[in-house]
């Protein structure tokens, strides 16, 4: 679906159901953002995303032309909004530089993850713009984590929803002065959302484990944890996820992965290509032909399917990635 027939159907959903039309912003504006108070004068012009679900929160909300700069893009970008992301610098897929962000002269700055806009950040903490004048915006999603020593992405007591995910489309649509278009992207989800839950059953028996990438086939494999968005997507689909632990991003051992005996083996696909198993073809040929993984029941079943790897995140992904794993349920023999 287009950006342009999103929006659409979005205002048509909410002149149906009687929601009343946003507001303007009034400025200055003051957003409660994990825990601190951000205070913006006037809308702004010279945005930099970090992150993919941060950039394309932005290209939804049609907001190209306040775009200074994007990073770190696990997967390329959403089709319906590649037109409009040709016109934005991509500075780099992976974590860019400090300098490299600033280099851009930036009126505002927004993350997606803690890694990119956090305490312990690659790239900077957000009072390292504070000091500079920049207004940032982390994710709820982001810090709705706890954050434990040596795991930089934290882990989760329950599991993560949607309407984190809406609460970020709403401010940054405040932010940026399009509330009503925020709001037709929030009530298109809504939509897509509850059509899934009415689409699949509860199925107690039907498990699934997302697999991120890895090093290689002999290190550990970056799986999407249980409470996390790839959780939320096994919620969604009647299932959950076979990977109990409440770490988002746990890395476990083949020993461990079949042990777990998922029903669905997700191989996801990511464009960066920092590994070769970034690739889901590689992953499905491993699967498929190492001795002792290619016997566990969802391989030898043929119950592995393809999914962004930028839907592991959370994010406007996580719901078009379950929508891509719901289309390619229907063809599997399923118990």
């Amino acid at each position: 679906m287009s950006k342009k027939a999103i929006l659409a159907l979005g205002s048509a959903v909410l002149a149906v159901s009687g929601v009343a039309l946003q507001a303007a912003t009034d400025y200055p504006l003051t957003i409660e953002n994990c825990g601190q108070s951000v205070t913006f004068s006037q809308a702004p012009q010279n945005a930099v995303a970090l992150g993919q679900n941060s950039a394309e929160i932005m290209l939804l909300l049609g907001l190209e032309d306040r775009m200074a700069a994007t990073a770190f893009w696990p997967n390329a970008v959403l089709p319906e909004l590649a037109e409009a992301n040709d016109g934005v610098e991509v500075l780099t897929v992976e974590f860019p530089t400090l300098e490299s962000v600033l280099s851009k002269q930036p009126d505002f700055v927004a993350a997606m993850l803690t890694t990119l806009l956090g305490t312990d950040s690659k790239v900077a903490s957000r009072s390292d713009f504070e000091e500079l004048g920049i207004p940032t915006y982390l994710s709820p999603s982001a810090c709705s984590t706890t954050l434990d020593a040596g795991d930089a992405y934290g882990s989760r007591d329950k599991l993560w929803n949607m309407d984190l995910l809406y609460k970020e489309i709403e401010d940054l649509s405040r932010i940026f002065d399009v509330a009503e278009r925020g709001q037709a992207v929030i009530a298109d989800f809504k939509a897509r959302e509850a059509a899934l839950r009415a689409e699949f059953a509860r199925n107690e028996d039907l498990t699934f484990l997302f697999w991120f990438s890895s090093p290689s086939p002999a290190d550990d494999a970056f799986l999407g944890g249980g409470n996390g968005p790839s959780g939320y997507i096994a919620d969604l689909l009647g299932g959950s996820n076979a990977i109990r632990t409440e770490a988002d991003w746990p890395a476990l051992g083949w020993e461990g992965i079949i042990a777990a005996d998922p029903t669905v083996f997700v191989a996801t696909q990511v464009d960066r290509n920092r590994w070769d198993l970034d690739a889901a073809q590689n992953k499905i040929d491993f699967l498929t032909s190492d001795p002792t993984v290619s016997q566990m029941t969802a391989v030898r079943n043929g119950r592995i399917v393809v999914m962004s790897g930028a839907a592991m995140n959370p994010g406007i992904r996580t719901l078009y990635g379950a929508e891509q794993v719901a289309e390619q349920l229907k063809s599997l023999d399923l118990p």
